[in-house]
């Protein structure tokens, strides 16, 4: 076969196209640093914001289903206080969750879990952990924070 002559325009429309790659990879090159500096703070911003719109939600959630017993701010009645310093730090999310899910057996505090046949959701479950867990920075020294005030 043949060897055909190059071709002016399209030695020219490859070299254009080469360039403009090239002109493209280094963008890139020089925006990716940015992007790494900036997309941590980034990330941090919006889970501080799924978890302030989590909360949000769990207050809701929590004074209709959960202020009747354990009042209104966490302070105890019915059941044991839970914005008291030692049962925030004694207590991980999952355990407050299962708790909260399952109830606890041989006293009033009965499963929440649609699973078990309760009213909430594991997400609505998990929004009230979220909204529990808004106490913390406050939490009051409440030795017996598992007795019930009579």
């Amino acid at each position: 076969m043949p060897e055909r002559p190059p071709d002016p325009d399209l030695e020219e429309s490859t070299n254009r196209w080469m360039v403009w790659g090239a002109v493209i990879m280094a963008i890139m090159v020089m925006v990716f640093p940015l992007y790494r500096l900036t997309e941590p703070s980034a990330r941090d911003d919006a889970r501080q914001a799924q978890l302030a719109s989590l909360a949000e939600q769990g207050e809701s959630i929590y004074g209709f289903n959960c202020a009747s017993c354990h009042g209104s701010d966490g302070e105890g009645g019915l059941g044991p206080t839970l914005n008291a310093e030692q049962f925030l730090a004694s207590a991980t999310d999952p355990q407050i969750e299962q708790l909260t899910a399952v109830g606890v057996p041989g006293s009033l505090m009965g499963a929440y879990s649609q699973d078990f046949a309760g009213p909430l959701t594991s997400e609505q479950i998990r929004a009230v952990t979220t909204f529990i867990r808004t106490w913390e920075d406050d939490a009051p020294d409440v030795p017996d924070w598992r007795v019930f005030p009579k």
